[in-house]
């Protein structure tokens, strides 16, 4: 199996290879700067921009399945990269006849994402958080979300609190109607094992999932 990796670059991507890697998997990943990439003479790295069209092809070019990390550089800033690579991604799918892509989302994707929490985290979450801190990233996965939902792919799309570097449990809560009480954290680690996971599952297929410890 070849699977297309987007975002392959940062903490949660960069995990996904590993673990395709590990499973035996052949692995296409889009990189700015492939000469820099560590994991480069492992997996075919094509160099370019999710944002342009030409590299996004490329990527997924003989793949089965897509996984995207993609994500803002700065939570704090205004970035178009989900706005822009996500539709991109699903044309290019579409064209090549990929059915299969797990995307990394984030638990402010969805209105509902608070419903189990109390109401003091779900104003501080909701409002300060999510509505002033983090606006610019909300939006971003709002969009992201928004363009999957309505895309008629196989998506799914994991949307995990505050991500970790701390090292994986190999647990974790897994809820489809709102992120699980108390919940604020994951690894990076765990997130990569349930999107891995993914691949071969229909569980989550069309559905938006919340994971958290």
């Amino acid at each position: 199996m070849r699977v297309a990796i987007f975002g392959a670059s940062g903490g949660t991507g960069l995990r996904l290879v590993k673990a395709s890697l590990a499973a035996g998997y052949d692995v296409n990943v889009l990189a700015r700067k492939p000469e820099t990439f560590p994991l480069r003479e492992q997996v075919r790295v094509i160099q370019g921009d999710a944002r342009d069209m030409a590299a996004v092809r490329q990527t997924v070019a003989g793949a089965e399945v897509v996984l995207s990390a993609l994500g803002a550089r700065s939570p704090f800033q205004k970035d178009d990269t989900l706005e822009r690579a996500i539709p991109l991604i699903v044309t290019a799918m579409r064209e090549a006849g990929i059915r299969r892509i797990i995307a990394l989302g984030s638990s402010g994707a969805k209105d509902d994402a608070l419903k189990n929490q109390d109401p003091l985290r779900r104003w501080i979450a909701g409002r300060i958080i999510a509505g002033i801190i983090l606006k610019h990233a909300v939006a971003a996965q709002k969009a992201q979300w928004k363009t999957l939902s309505a895309s008629g792919l196989d998506f799914t799309v994991p949307m995990p609190p505050m991500l970790q570097n701390r090292p994986g449990r190999g647990v974790y809560r897994v809820d489809g109607d709102a992120l699980p009480r108390g919940a604020i954290q994951i690894s990076r680690d765990d997130v990569a094992d349930f999107m891995m996971k993914q691949i071969h599952s229909r569980d989550w297929v069309g559905k938006a999932v919340y994971i958290a410890w």
